[in-house]
C-alpha cells in the first residue's frame, strides 16, 4: 500500500471519531508492516484515552517493527494526559513515519524533528489538503484563532427560499440530505438556533440514526435571543444538554462557546444574517433542492449589502449530489 492510500485509510479512521475527542483532535493512524500491508489502525480515544498512534501500534503488535506509521497529524512530543506518541513509535521500532499536517500547538510540536534525529525516515504533507480541509479543519481553526469554527447549514430551494409562502418547509430536501445532516450533527460540538426557530418549528436539534434512534454523541443545543421560550419546548427535553443565551450578539454567543471547537449554525434567516454581518461564519453548507418556491421566505435576511461591490465573496470548496439534492460547501474568499 502506498502512502496516499494509507493516509486515506487514516482519514477514514479520524472521521469516525469526530465529536468524541475534544479537546484532543480527531486523529487517525495506520501502521504498515515491512511489506507495506496494514497491520493496525487507530483513532483518537475520548479524553484521557490513548492517541491514534498508540491504539494502532497495539493492534499491529510485533508487526510494527521496521514498519511505517501513517498519521493525519504530526505525532505529539509532549506529556499531557498521556505520554508522547513519539516515545511509543520509537519503542515499537517504527522505521518510517508519514503525516499530513504539522502540529500547530507549540507544546506538542517537535515530533517530526525528534523522530528524524532518532533515525526514523519522516515524510510530511501527505494528503495535507484533504486532512486540513477535512477531519482536522475545525480543530486547526481553533488552534489558529482561539475561536470555535462556525458552519452555517441551511436547506433551500434552487431559488433561495427556506419555506413556502405559508411557512411550510417540511421537507424541502430529501431523505438522503436529512440523513447527511444528522451524521454531521453527530460529529459537532454544538448547534445554534434563535428563539424564532424554536417558536416556529419546535425543533429537537438532535442527531439521529437511520432508524430514528439517538446517535451516541449529541451536540450541545444552544438557543440565542431575548425572548423566553416555553419550558415545554422540545429543545429542552432530556435528549441532550441545552444552553440558553440571552443575547443577539454573535460574538457574545461564541464567547459563551469558547470551549467548543465545531459549531453548527442552524437558525433562521435573521440569525444567519447577524452572524454573517459579524464575520462569524467560517463555512457554509447549503443543501439545495431542485424545486422552486418563490415567495418571501428566503434563506437569509439582511447581510449588510446595499451595493454589489459590498457582496460577501465566498469560494466553492466542495460540491456533491445527496440523493436528488446538491450539497454545496463554501469557504470565505
Amino acid at each position: 500500500m502506498n502512502l496516499d492510500a494509507a493516509m486515506a485509510a487514516a482519514i477514514e479512521q479520524s472521521e469516525r471519531v469526530k465529536g468524541r475527542t475534544y479537546p484532543n483532535p480527531p486523529v487517525g493512524a495506520v501502521i504498515l508492516d515491512r511489506d507495506g500491508e496494514i497491520a493496525g489502525v487507530g483513532a483518537t480515544a475520548p479524553t484521557g484515552g490513548p492517541h491514534a498512534e498508540v491504539l494502532a501500534l497495539r493492534r499491529a503488535g510485533q508487526r510494527a517493527a521496521g514498519g511505517t506509521a501513517v498519521v493525519t497529524l504530526e505525532p505529539c512530543n509532549h506529556f499531557g494526559r498521556t505520554p508522547p506518541c513519539v516515545d511509543a513509535l520509537l519503542d515499537a521500532g517504527i522505521a518510517a513515519v508519514a503525516y499530513a499536517v504539522a502540529d500547530p500547538n507549540p507544546a506538542a510540536a517537535g515530533g517530526a524533528a525528534r523522530l528524524t534525529a532518532a533515525g526514523v525516515q519522516v515524510t510530511a504533507d501527505v494528503l495535507a489538503a484533504e486532512v486540513s480541509g477535512g477531519p482536522l479543519r475545525e480543530w486547526l481553526h481553533k488552534q489558529r484563532t482561539g475561536k470555535p469554527h462556525v458552519t452555517w447549514k441551511f436547506a433551500g430551494s434552487v431559488d433561495g427560499r427556506s419555506a413556502a409562502a405559508d411557512g411550510s418547509s417540511q421537507w424541502i430536501t430529501g431523505e438522503a440530505a436529512r440523513a447527511d445532516v444528522h451524521r454531521r450533527r453527530a460529529a459537532a460540538d454544538a448547534i445554534i438556533v434563535g428563539t424564532g426557530t424554536v417558536f416556529a418549528d419546535d425543533p429537537a436539534l438532535t442527531a439521529r440514526l437511520s432508524d430514528g434512534s439517538l446517535a451516541d454523541h449529541q451536540p450541545l443545543r444552544v438557543v440565542v435571543g431575548m425572548r423566553e421560550i416555553s419550558p415545554d419546548a422540545t429543545v429542552l427535553n432530556d435528549d441532550s444538554h441545552t444552553m440558553v443565551i440571552r443575547t443577539r450578539d454573535p460574538h457574545e454567543v461564541l464567547q459563551a462557546l469558547a470551549d467548543r471547537t465545531d459549531v453548527f449554525l442552524e437558525g433562521g434567516p435573521t440569525l444567519a444574517g447577524a452572524f454573517l454581518r459579524a464575520g462569524a461564519v467560517d463555512r457554509i453548507l447549503a443543501y439545495v433542492a431542485p424545486i422552486l418556491l418563490g415567495g418571501p421566505v428566503t434563506v437569509i435576511d439582511d447581510v449588510g449589502v446595499t451595493n454589489i461591490s459590498q457582496a460577501h465573496r465566498w469560494r466553492f470548496d466542495g460540491m456533491q449530489p445527496v440523493g436528488p439534492d446538491v450539497l454545496l460547501s463554501l469557504s470565505p474568499h
